[in-house]
Parts: structure tokens; C-alpha cells; sequence
């Protein structure tokens, strides 16, 4: 079996005969101004050293060099074989704080901003797991069960701001509870033989504005499911900046008494939380290796076999039409355009 991967790029051969009409018109140009700038006898001797030939044949290994890089950058390939692939890891929802105060700018470049990077590097290492957003403030909505497309997932987290939840706040209850209907809704399902390890990682400041989440994460442990949580800010604090359309800071939120509102990250309740969850609380800074202790604590943790998926195979062949491009385009280079020394010696005493 023959195909391309990238099928689409051999659209751009038509620019081949673009370029050997453009070489045609430009030489007729060229040749025109040249007979209006001179007399034709004397034409005839500036041009006695030029080979039409040779510019031709460098033309030619041109558009042969174009084709060539064209038909390997469309990855031509062959054969094809079949694997079955299983995964096997955890099945673990992130609750991502999307309150205001993770706009603070105590860690660079703001807290949700570093939660964004460190969320996406832990789905690039985290190649085994099945992963499922909530984002929260005041109220909570889920962006996506657990699942293992993490393209899907890494653009839902980068999408991430404060608009995607219209009731600001930071109540830990509600997305608590519907953590377990995310693993209801995209989960491996539980058999009396094996057991899925199920986990809730909370992406916060910590900042909690209601009660009644401890006695959530309890229900949570009494259903299998741990508790980790990451805490994103520091304890000196900084304002809440205002944002214009063009995301530049345009002042600082204030209070009824017009005082500037400094947010601090203490890391009480997600402690707490982590401790009632049966899990670990990390404080993340930048540059840190937070997301390392994670994943090794995830690993310990018993592991799932997920269902397996079929992988396709194929032979790679792009090397050999990038090898003749490049050697076309080296000789291309050497080959010059003008005729040998000898044929216009002789031409000129002949003349």
C-alpha cells in the first residue's frame, strides 16, 4: 500500500509551471531592454558569452528541486501494520480556578497564566492517564470528561480566563461534586475484578468564599477518589488588575471603602482539602518541579489498564526525494550560466 501522510501539500506543484512562465516572460523582457540599449552587432558580442542552455537547465533542476522537497515534505509512504497499543495509568479531573484573583501577577507571568503552562507540561508527561477539566469561580462548568485526546484537552486549558464562568468567587464545594459526575460520564467502568484509581487534582489560590468543601472531598474519599491540590500565588499577595480588551492593566480592584484588594495565597484550605482527600498539597513556583512530584505520586497510586487502541504503521520514504532535492539543487549551484572559454575565444576571431 502507497500513500501520502501529508496529502494536501501536492497542491503546490502547480506553482511549477508558474515558474517556467515566469523564467520565459522574464527573459523576453530582458532581451528587449537590451535591444533598445544597444545595437544589435554589438548585442550579438555581449551576448556571445551567455549559454540560453545552460539557463534553461538551470531552470529546469530548479522546478526539479521544488518538486522533490514538495513530494518529501507530503511524506511518501508504504506498507502498513497494525498494534494494539494499551494504556495504563489513572483517571484523574482537574478543578482549574478561573476566579479573578488568579489574575494576580505575584508569580510571573500571573497566577493563572503559570497554572496554564504547568497543567499543559504535566499532559504532555502524563501519557498513561485519562484527564478531565472543570473550570470554577463562584459557579463551575465541565469543559471535558476524562479522556486521553490531549490536543482537545491542551486547547481547552489554553482557552482558559475569567470569562469562562459568569459568577466570580471561589467555592470548592460545587466542582467538587461534579468532579464525580465527570468520572461518571467519560470513565472506564468498575467491575467486581478490578477497580479504577480515580483522582481530583485542585488548581487554586486557595482563597475559598463558602463552606461545606471538606465535607464534599470526605464523600469524594468515601466513593475511591483522592484529593491533590496545587497552590498557585504567594503569601505576600498582590491586587487584582483590571484588564482592558487589549489585555493591558488598567487599574486594580478596589473595595466599598476604595482600599485596594490584596489577594495572598496562604495554602489553609487546600491543605486542609489534600489532607481530607487523602492526598498531597504542593505550592508552585516558577521553575519549580511540582508537576515531577505529581506525577511520581500519581505513580504510586494502583494503575488501570485503559482499552487498548490500534495504531497504524508505515515505512517512511521522504528521505529519498529530500536526498535528490538537495543534490539537484547542489548541482543547480555549481552549474553556471555562461558558455566555455574556448568557444567564445574562437568565436570572437572567427567574427
Amino acid at each position: 500500500m502507497f500513500r501520502f501522510e501529508n496529502p494536501t501539500v501536492l497542491q503546490f506543484l502547480w506553482i511549477i509551471p508558474i515558474v517556467f512562465i515566469l523564467f520565459i516572460v522574464f527573459q523576453k523582457q530582458q532581451l528587449a531592454r537590451l535591444k533598445k540599449a544597444f545595437e544589435s552587432k554589438l548585442l550579438k558580442y555581449m551576448m556571445a558569452s551567455v549559454s540560453v542552455k545552460k539557463r534553461g537547465a538551470k531552470v529546469t533542476l530548479q522546478a526539479l528541486c521544488l518538486i522533490l522537497m514538495i513530494l518529501a515534505l507530503a511524506r511518501p509512504q508504504s506498507g502498513q501494520g497494525e498494534k494494539q497499543v494499551r494504556s495504563e495509568g489513572v483517571e484523574l479531573v482537574f478543578m482549574f480556578d478561573v476566579s479573578s484573583s488568579m489574575l494576580a501577577e505575584d508569580v510571573k507571568p500571573s497566577r493563572l497564566e503559570l497554572a496554564k503552562k504547568e497543567i499543559s507540561r504535566f499532559i504532555d508527561m502524563s501519557l498513561g492517564h485519562r484527564v478531565g477539566l472543570i473550570a470554577f469561580a463562584g459557579n463551575a462548568v465541565l469543559l471535558s470528561p476524562v479522556t486521553q485526546d490531549r490536543g482537545a484537552l491542551k486547547m481547552y486549558i489554553e482557552s482558559l480566563s475569567t470569562d469562562v464562568v459568569s459568577t466570580q468567587g471561589t467555592v470548592f464545594k460545587k466542582p467538587l461534586s461534579m468532579a464525580a459526575e465527570a468520572f461518571k460520564r467519560g470513565g472506564a467502568e468498575s467491575s467486581p475484578d478490578t477497580s479504577v484509581t480515580r483522582v481530583v487534582v485542585i488548581v487554586s489560590d486557595g482563597e475559598d468564599n463558602e463552606p461545606g468543601a471538606i465535607e464534599e472531598a470526605h464523600k469524594l474519599v468515601s466513593q475511591g477518589i483522592r484529593i491533590f491540590t496545587l497552590g498557585f500565588g504567594s503569601e505576600k499577595g498582590a491586587p487584582i488588575p483590571i484588564k482592558n480588551q487589549r489585555h493591558e492593566t488598567v487599574g486594580y480592584k478596589k473595595d466599598k471603602a476604595g482600599k485596594t484588594i490584596m489577594t495572598k495565597t496562604k495554602g489553609t484550605v487546600l491543605k486542609k482539602l489534600a489532607q481530607a482527600g487523602k492526598g498531597s498539597f504542593y505550592h508552585v513556583s516558577f521553575g519549580g518541579s511540582v508537576i515531577n512530584y505529581l506525577l511520581e505520586d500519581l505513580d504510586k497510586l494502583e494503575k488501570s489498564t485503559f482499552d487498548a487502541t490500534k495504531i497504524s504503521n508505515y515505512d517512511e520514504h521522504f528521505q529519498w526525494p529530500l536526498f535528490f532535492a538537495i543534490l539537484v539543487g547542489l548541482i543547480e549551484l555549481v552549474l553556471g550560466e555562461r558558455k566555455s572559454p574556448s568557444r567564445i575565444w574562437r568565436g570572437r576571431f572567427t567574427a
